[in-house]
């Protein structure tokens, strides 16, 4: 009877030696992915801080006035050896409150930065104009162009050109292969067409907007 008692201590240490490697081995585990976890929003958060600065820092740069002075080279983005771009113009909307440079060329670096030409035509030139920028889901960049409607007028400033006003005709999104919206067939107008993502269904939100007289503002 003793031997059968001892037995069953001897079991239930050995149970218990095991559960708590077992236990030690999970908690090793978590703390582990717990610290990677960390580690990875940590640098995540430390980038798009980075980000914000050198965006902030171009913003405040360039506005409307610095763009018609006489500077000849706008060659201000200069990210690594092979990403650079040119601001070419500065986009401009009261109704959601945006004021931007547009960037010479699009990139995945250049759009954390500032809105970019896409596809077609320079800054109120004939053609269409097609300017992509992020959706952060916030205030910055083209994040509230959903908010945008019929008739709202959008502000194009180029250098050595004068302000073109352009009020928005159509509006509507697109599948992400979709690129019917850069045709430049407008019939020698100028227009111009606003890109973005549509974060919660993966399409794209597209604002085409069309010349109009300044003094009709």
């Amino acid at each position: 009877m003793n031997q059968i008692l001892y037995t069953g201590i001897n079991n239930e240490k050995s149970n218990f030696k095991k559960k708590s490697k077992s236990f030690k081995f999970v908690l090793c585990i978590s703390l582990l992915l717990f610290v990677s976890t960390i580690s990875y929003f940590s640098v995540y958060l430390y980038n798009i801080k980075k980000e914000e600065k050198f965006a902030s820092t171009l913003i405040n740069s360039f506005n409307i006035d610095s763009l018609y002075s006489n500077k000849e080279n706008y060659t201000v983005v200069k990210l690594n050896n092979s990403t650079k771009a040119k601001v070419i113009g500065i986009i401009k909307i009261n109704t959601i409150g945006i004021e931007y440079p547009i960037l010479s060329e699009t990139t995945n670096e250049l759009l954390k930065i500032a809105p970019c030409k896409f596809f077609g035509s320079e800054p109120n030139k004939v053609g269409n104009l097609c300017i992509a920028g992020h959706n952060f889901n916030d205030e910055r960049f083209f994040s509230k162009l959903s908010s945008l409607k019929i008739g709202d007028v959008i502000e194009i400033y180029a250098p050595a050109n004068v302000c073109v006003y352009y009020e928005v005709y159509d509006m509507y999104e697109i599948e992400k292969n979709d690129m019917n919206c850069t045709s430049q067939e407008t019939n020698g107008k100028k227009e111009i067409t606003l890109i973005t993502c549509n974060n919660i269904n993966k399409k794209r939100l597209i604002v085409k907007a069309q010349e109009i007289k300044q003094n009709a503002h």
